[in-house]
């Protein structure tokens, strides 16, 4: 499936919304894959869900948007840690179970789905129960995400207790490896991590680091050139997207030149738009090439592309224009976390998420305060500040990923 199939996806709404109207194994390659003897597997009358077409999951996803109401898609709009679904104890609260205040929340906002850290996993069955009890509460099955990248940020292989493979730093791989042995990475985290629930992860990291001065990307970067970087992402998203899979190609517009840190601070890069062509949308490209379900957009500003200091996840300018009409990118467009403090010290909640979605982006990841940006959305809905055609094409692309990727099945 090549995901720039959802280039028509605008056109086969309108065309399926008037009908409506009318009437696996891993890869070979790897000898340090080895899956665990204590591997929860599937649920006893649990079949393995394969997914569907590009076509017929576009198909079900307009056929299940007939009646949802505008509460319904704007929650599909929202991707949250467990913190924001049961607030009891804090912003990092080791949450492992779910709870009934979780379910309520879910059943409130009708989430689009879940992230889980570390401070949330601590076993193979726990992870495995929790998932399944959090997918229980939804009406709408849920996205469940990880950051699992390999190296540093391996939310899941960096617990011993977990039985899953543990991999070098991207740094490290980017000098002394070959793409097929990120191929076989992408297919054994993929294999790995959805044998426990998780349906979509936020990698490969598509950085080009081209500054030592970068603290946030890192070791998590390839390299510094180009297309050994883009090689490599496009081998991870074909080697992760086999195992159904979701790949996150991120920072986008490409983070590698700074030299700051946006969970701490308010960062912009001093790039102009032919250097990122050159250089950091060429990763991008490959991965939107390789058919990678997900573009997730940092909160950089780039000021020199933009003449502005917005950042890059509330900018039309980035995620439109650029990221959608020259890069051909009809996925899901996803921000960074929302609660880092490049945008909490400038914005609300409410101002975020109605800034990330009139941009571009399909979905807000962990607002600092979702019922804040949740009524935002919804009231900017219902006074036609956001159109309802905007939130239509936005859920659809959500949907039909679902639809794809096994996550929603077609009943009868």
């Amino acid at each position: 499936m090549n995901i720039n199939k959802y280039g028509f996806i605008k056109a086969i709404y309108s065309i399926l919304l008037c009908i409506c109207l009318t009437g696996c194994a891993l890869q070979p390659g790897s000898e340090e894959v080895q899956i665990p003897e204590n591997s929860p597997g599937l649920e006893d009358g649990q079949e393995e869900s394969t997914g569907m077409s590009y076509d017929e999951a576009v198909e079900a996803a307009a056929k299940y948007m007939e009646n949802m109401t505008i509460e319904e898609k704007a929650g599909q709009l929202f991707i949250v840690n467990l913190e924001l679904l049961d607030q009891r104890n804090g912003n990092y609260y080791e949450w492992k179970k779910c709870t009934k205040a979780m379910k309520r929340t879910i059943n409130k906002y009708h989430i689009g789905g879940v992230i889980l850290f570390s401070r949330n996993i601590a076993g193979r069955k726990q992870t495995h129960k929790l998932i399944n009890r959090l997918n229980e509460s939804s009406a709408i099955p849920l996205f469940v995400t990880v950051d699992e990248e390999g190296g540093d940020v391996a939310r899941i292989a960096n617990n011993g207790k977990m039985g899953t493979t543990v991999f070098p730093t991207m740094e490290e791989i980017g000098n002394t490896k070959d793409t097929s042995y990120v191929y076989d990475m992408g297919a054994t985290i993929g294999s790995e991590i959805k044998e426990l629930g998780f349906n979509v992860d936020f990698a490969p990291v598509a950085d080009v680091k081209t500054s030592e001065l970068n603290l946030e990307i890192g070791t998590r970067s390839f390299g510094g050139e180009p297309g050994k970087v883009s090689d490599f992402v496009s081998a991870f998203v074909k080697g992760i997207q086999e195992q159904n899979v979701s790949a996150t190609l991120k920072h986008f517009p490409g983070q590698g030149s700074s030299s700051g840190d946006t969970h701490i601070e308010s960062v912009n890069i001093d790039s102009s738009i032919t250097g990122l062509r050159k250089n950091d949308f060429v990763p991008f490209e490959a991965g939107i090439d390789a058919g990678a379900d997900f573009v997730m957009v940092s909160h950089i500003s780039v000021s020199k592309v933009t003449e502005t200091s917005q950042p890059a996840s509330m900018s039309g300018l980035i995620m439109d224009t650029i990221l959608r009409d020259e890069l051909g990118f009809q996925g899901v467009i996803i921000t960074d976390a929302m609660d880092m403090a490049s945008i909490t010290s400038n914005y609300t909640s409410a101002e975020a998420a109605y800034g990330a979605i009139s941009g571009g982006a399909d979905i807000v990841l962990m607002p600092l305060d979702l019922e804040m940006a949740y009524n935002e959305v919804v009231n900017k809905i219902k006074f036609g500040k956001i159109s309802e055609e905007r939130l239509d094409a936005s859920v659809l692309r959500i949907l039909a990923v679902k639809y794809m990727r096994g996550i929603m099945k077609v009943e009868g």
